[in-house]
Parts: structure tokens; sequence; C-alpha cells
């Protein structure tokens, strides 16, 4: 399985910004799907998880009602819409595939592919 994630970028804050991860290969399998992000000096934090269907979603507390996962089962992507973005947002994004789970997945160490980092920078 491979994830591609785009979508980053500098933007004031107050703004809006969409990730979107493609997701390739052995995909005929179910996979729970989250995003996760990294900011310089602190370690990888959970954002929001959604399920393979797309039906169940869930997210941390500090982007709740703020950012929002989508899943296009057509396009096989997992987007991430973020609104009101704050300094505080500022990381490194990662998309992530857990085969363990069809579900909601919140922990790091239950995922098995990661895509490459986009850098989210929210300027004051």
């Amino acid at each position: 399985v491979q994830l591609q994630a785009s979508g980053g970028g500098l933007v004031q804050a107050g703004g809006s910004l969409r990730l979107s991860c493609a997701v390739s290969g052995r995909t005929f399998s179910s996979y729970g799907l989250g995003w996760f992000r990294q900011a310089p000096g602190k370690d990888r934090e959970f954002v929001a998880t959604v399920s393979w269907n797309g039906d169940t979603t869930y997210y941390a507390d500090s982007v709740k009602g703020r950012f929002t996962i989508s899943r296009d089962i057509a396009k096989n992507t997992v987007d991430l819409q973020m609104n009101s973005l704050e300094p505080e947002d500022t990381a490194s994004y990662y998309c992530a595939a857990s085969s363990g789970s069809a579900g909601l997945v919140v922990a790091a160490s239950r995922y098995d592919y990661w895509g490459q980092g986009t850098l989210v920078t929210v300027s004051s």
C-alpha cells in the first residue's frame, strides 16, 4: 500500500487548507485511515481517523470542530479539511493506513503504512 499526501502550504491564522492523501496498491483489503502531525521538536500526534467506508470519524480534541476528515471511495483518497487554522497547527502532516482494522484507529503504533509528510505553516 502506498500513500501520497499533498495540499500543504503557508496560510494565515484563521484561514483554511485541504490536505489530500491518495491510497494505492493493495486496496482490495479494508484499512483504517488517519492523519497525524508532528511539529518541530515534538512527538507525532494523532489528528483524526475515518473508517474504510467513510461512515465514522473521530478527532483529537485540539482539532474537533475545525477539521473534517473524509473518505472518497471512488477516488480512493482520504482528505483533511482544515478551517480556522491556528499557529499551533503548524506541523508536518502525515496520512496513514492500518491493515489491522477497517474502523477507527487512534494509536500510531497500529498503522502499518505512512505517506510522506506535507508541511502546513500557519502564520500569526
